[in-house]
């Protein structure tokens, strides 16, 4: 069972080795068009922090913050 096991990892290793050296021929970088894509889709997700961070702030202000009536009958 251990030769086994053995031998085909070292046959493994050894006819995958030229597929581990080869380039990468499917990622060519894609060029300006796919970064002009990807960088409209970030922009468009960064916009929208903008006004869920300005909420979030409102939200934290209102649960945390003390309330009007609170202090004016103290």
């Amino acid at each position: 069972m251990k030769t086994t096991l053995r031998n085909t990892l070292i046959a493994l290793v050894t006819f995958s080795s030229s597929a581990f050296a080869a380039g990468s021929g499917a990622a060519s970088g894609g060029g300006l068009l796919m970064s002009l894509f990807i960088g409209f889709f970030a922009l468009i997700i960064v916009c929208q922090l903008v006004p869920a961070t300005i909420m979030l702030i409102g939200v934290l202000k209102g649960l945390f913050g003390r309330d009007s009536k609170e202090i004016a009958s103290h």
